[in-house]
């Protein structure tokens, strides 16, 4: 489907209610909305869950929320002007959505992969009255792609749960384990968890995200 801003796959609830709580997946680079909706069956049942896909592609077959570059020595630089960019085409197609559907504003969750929640981690800092929880699999906190609020209190709502492979080869697990003491500046509690893989997620960091959406924070 496609409501203008984005294409994306949606679930609808099994009990449409008057407002019910949304989840949007957010995928990593060179991925599509396919990806993450895999989950979706295995998602409460009372949630919208909808799937976006990102808006550059990348050939042959997937898509980008931002582009990607390595210089000569490998060194690896993201285009900031793109991911805020995307950033910020997500919260207007946060506001569409809720427009669109019968859903609670005060509970849109965000599930976010590598890219998808690099992203996540920039909507919940830089919007934070947009979103209630955010589940952040195998990304990692970018200061340069975020505009904080000075008044904390805003973020007085916000959960997180971030979580990595322990050998991941694509984003080294170190930098995602700097993100409790970042969101700590915040007092955004953050629920962390390191798992025995690479860059993808494991059936128990499923089952353990899965607990916290329902309500099952465990702070750190």
């Amino acid at each position: 489907m496609n409501n203008g801003l984005l294409n994306y796959l949606i679930r609808e609830p099994k009990e449409i209610k008057e407002q019910n709580p949304l989840l949007i997946l957010i995928h990593g680079y060179g991925s599509n909305e396919e990806d993450l909706f895999s989950f979706a069956t295995e998602l409460p049942d009372d949630y919208y869950i909808i799937s976006v896909q990102a808006p550059y592609q990348v050939p042959p077959y997937g898509f980008a929320w931002y582009s990607i570059t390595f210089d000569a020595d490998m060194n690896k630089f993201s285009d900031d002007n793109q991911a805020k960019a995307s950033r910020d085409l997500l919260v207007d197609f946060i506001d569409e959505i809720c427009e669109k559907y019968p859903i609670d504003s005060k509970n849109v969750n965000l599930i976010g992969f590598s890219q998808g929640a690099i992203l996540s981690y920039a909507i919940g800092i830089t919007y934070p009255e947009k979103v209630n929880k955010i589940v952040a699999l195998s990304g990692y906190f970018h200061p340069e792609i975020m505009t904080p609020k000075t008044d904390l209190n805003e973020y007085k709502h916000l959960k997180i749960f971030s979580s990595h492979g322990s050998v991941d080869q694509v984003i080294p697990v170190e930098w995602s384990r700097k993100t409790p003491e970042y969101l700590k500046a915040y007092n955004i509690p953050c629920e962390y968890h390191e798992y025995p893989v690479g860059h993808g997620v494991a059936p128990q960091n499923f089952y353990d995200f899965k607990s916290f959406l329902l309500g099952y924070l465990k702070q750190n």
